[in-house]
């Protein structure tokens, strides 16, 4: 049985390796139980595009479903328009363009074009400001497609036994700091 990473463990594994494996301790649980304020305004902003029903035109594909056998990813995407071949990662609020927003549309552009769709373009966008980040290809910057490569990598060879240096700003930030033995909060 092929196991695929959820594209969303992309930026979470940036966060803290260890936080997915927290994450899966809580399975079904409630999420309002244990999510930040922060992800619980998120998941609210982006309920439009779950619930497909952000726009009715027909050239833009909402929340459909994706996967990459090549990188072992699945997930879905926010936006896809059609016609101009552009896929949009929304973000509540974007402060800072961090390398997990872009691995997590990379992975989006991968799967898009594994499963026959053609990508020109990709971005992010800032709900709270009504912003967008246009972002390169990952053939148009190589450094970051290299990181990207290497991130995937990481999280497909991950174990829990590992050594780990905790990192203080992170860790009085994580949710998981409770359940966590190596947390400095």
């Amino acid at each position: 049985m092929e196991s695929y990473i959820p594209i969303s463990f992309l930026n979470d594994f940036i966060f803290c390796p260890r936080s997915i494996y927290f994450h899966q301790l809580y399975g079904r649980m409630e999420s309002r139980l244990y999510q930040s304020r922060d992800q619980i305004d998120g998941k609210a902003a982006h309920k439009t595009i779950d619930t497909k029903t952000y726009t009715t035109s027909k050239k833009v594909l909402q929340s459909l479903e994706i996967y990459s056998k090549r990188y072992g990813l699945a997930g879905k995407i926010d936006t896809y328009d059609k016609s101009k071949q552009q896929l949009t990662e929304r973000k509540k609020k974007i402060v800072h363009i961090y390398d997990g927003y872009v691995f997590q549309l990379y992975a989006q552009y991968y799967c898009l074009e594994e499963m026959g769709y053609e990508v020109k373009s990709i971005r992010l966008y800032s709900m709270d400001d009504n912003r967008v980040y246009p972002i390169q290809l990952p053939m148009e910057d190589i450094n970051m497609k290299n990181k990207f490569d290497s991130l995937i990598r990481q999280i497909h060879s991950f174990s829990l036994d590992e050594p780990f240096s905790p990192n203080p700003n992170k860790c009085t930030r994580c949710i998981y700091t409770n359940l966590c033995d190596v947390s400095y909060a």
